[in-house]
Order: C-alpha cells, then structure tokens, then sequence
C-alpha cells in the first residue's frame, strides 16, 4: 500500500566538485560549475509544490559553494529541512555562517585511526574532522558521524563509538557500503549479521531495511521496492532534472525555471513509471534512494525501517519538524 505520492526528498548537488579523493567515489572525477542562488529560487518554489519536504545539499563537498549559507537560508525560509554532508576540511571556517541553518549536519568520518581514515579519502581530513566536531559543539549543533562500512573497517566501529561518538553524544550513522559502476563492494553475511546488532545500540542509527534489502538481493526489477524517481527529485550542477537517479544518470532534462511542470511532463512520468525496473536496477542497494523508498510503501522494508526511523528521529527531535511542515 502506497501511503505517499509525491517527492519527499531533493538531492540538490550543489557541485560535483570535490576537494577530496575517496576510493569508493567516483564523483569528484567530474568536471563541474555549481549552482546559482536564483535558479535555487526558482526550483524552490516548485519543490515546495511537488510536496518536498527535505532538501539535501550535496556534492562533491558541499563547502566548496561559497554561497552555501544563502542556499540554506533560501531553502530555511520556504520550510525545508535541510541536510548536508562534508569531509570537514571547510567546516570550522565557515561554521559560524552556517549555524542554525542546517537541520541534519554529518561529517563523514570512516575509521578511528587517522592514517587509516586519511587514506581512504585521498586526503589529510581526520584531524579536520575532530575540529569540525569541537566547533559545531561549540556553537551548538550536535553533527551526526557518518561511517561508510566496509569489510575491512567493520571492526572499528566500537572504538569510533566509544571515543567520538559517546563523549561528544553524537549519533553515529552505519552506512553500508554499496556497489555501482563498479564502485564499492559488497558486505558479508557475517557483516550484515553484525550491524543488525549494532543497530539496536545507543546512539546508533542503522537503517534495518538495508540489511534486510541486502540479504534478499537487493532490489529485484520483477518486483521492484525502489522508488527513487517518485520519492527523490535529483538537480545537477547544470540546473538539470536527472531520472531515474543520480547514479543511473539515464536522461536529464533541462529545468529552465518551471521544475513543477516538468516533473508532471509525459516524457518524464514514463521515466519514473519504469523506476526499480530498468536491467541496471536488477539487485541495487543505494541507500540515499532505498531511504525515502522505504518510507512511502507499506511492505517489510516499511516495518524493518520503522523502529531505526523511530529511533533517530526520537535522538535528533526532527519529528517536530516533521510534524510543523
């Protein structure tokens, strides 16, 4: 039973531009302008109309848009609520601009040992992580640290937990590793076994239906539970609707000030009609589209969401929010 019809979600990416390297990214490969506050004006508006309620600004690093606070500002003043997520090179010199203009602030953090972290992403970022934390505290916020789990650093998730995340009473995001373009690797059964139990910890979120996603082969085109294009509305640097997601990258369209009638055209309804069914969806398990996936469809992954959804709204208090818009 579908419960919601509309986008909920836009991933806004800002720039693909990106001042690190990571091993299990492709996208700072790509040449890239960034967004303009007025066509961020414009596509507002009509965000507003499809029934958006969450925008979340994304890269590439993010922080890299000087204008980054005048893009949340805008986004704040029409209700959303906004997220973003940085590697932390940028962010204490720019933290007081963006205080309390992000609702959802992560700093991707992926092992508690700095050499091993700074190999991972290509660059010297831990140390900028742990005084992005140290600000953001200080100003405030309360960051989330989001860890991309992988085989080899599934291990270190306690230490993380308990150094960082525990002292600072910081959520500690599990984001599982997920394949594309043959990019990232696939986790054992043993693994997902081991985040389920984790899941269920303080201060953890894991969304559950990912492991169960996982276990069951990722989505399947037969009988599709993603719903990426219907949930999700993707913009690109160019200014430019992308269907059916970003990593699929099929068709894009140019908005040219009217994304509401668009998004309701003929040529991209038949788009996202074919969401979850086209052959590269066969056993796909990204989590930014699985998320807002599980959440409009009542089906197992709704019920194996519901608790974590729970959980980390109840640790945040972004179910005021929720509830307010």
């Amino acid at each position: 039973m579908r419960l919601v019809s509309h986008p909920v979600l836009c991933n806004y990416y800002v720039t693909y531009r990106c001042n690190a390297s990571c091993s299990f990214c492709d996208i700072w490969e790509k040449p890239s302008p960034y967004i303009t506050v007025e066509n961020l004006k414009q596509n507002l508006r009509d965000l507003k109309k499809l029934g958006v309620k969450v925008i979340d600004f994304t890269g590439g690093e993010p922080l890299l848009h000087r204008e980054l606070p005048a893009l949340l500002q805008e986004a704040k003043a029409q209700g959303m609520i906004t997220t973003v997520t940085s590697n932390g090179l940028l962010y204490p010199k720019n933290a007081e601009k963006l205080s309390g203009l992000i609702d959802m602030l992560h700093f991707s953090l992926d092992s508690p040992d700095r050499d091993e972290h700074d190999q991972s992403r290509g660059v010297k970022c831990f140390d900028k992580v742990m005084e992005s934390i140290e600000v953001a505290r200080a100003l405030g916020e309360r960051p989330d640290i989001i860890f991309t789990v992988f085989e080899n650093n599934i291990e270190q998730i306690e230490q993380l937990w308990r150094d960082v995340c525990l002292p600072n009473n910081l959520v500690l995001i599990l984001n599982p590793v997920f394949e594309y373009n043959q990019v990232g690797s696939a986790l054992s059964k043993e693994s997902l076994d081991k985040l389920a139990w984790w899941a269920r910890q303080k201060n953890i979120y894991l969304n559950e239906a990912f492991i169960q996603l996982r276990i069951d082969g990722g989505n399947h085109v037969d009988n599709p539970v993603c719903k990426a294009a219907s949930t999700t509305i993707v913009i690109s640097p160019e200014n430019k609707l992308i269907l059916p997601c970003y990593h699929l990258g099929m068709k894009d369209f140019a908005i040219d000030g009217d994304l509401f009638n668009l998004y309701h055209s003929d040529e991209v309804q038949k788009l996202v009609a074919l969401e979850g069914k086209l052959p590269a969806c066969e056993g796909c398990a990204i989590n930014c589209y699985m998320q807002p996936s599980f959440a409009v469809e009542v089906n197992k992954y709704w019920w194996k969401a519901l608790p974590s959804t729970i959980k980390y709204n109840r640790m945040k208090g972004t179910w005021k929010q929720m509830v307010r818009f």
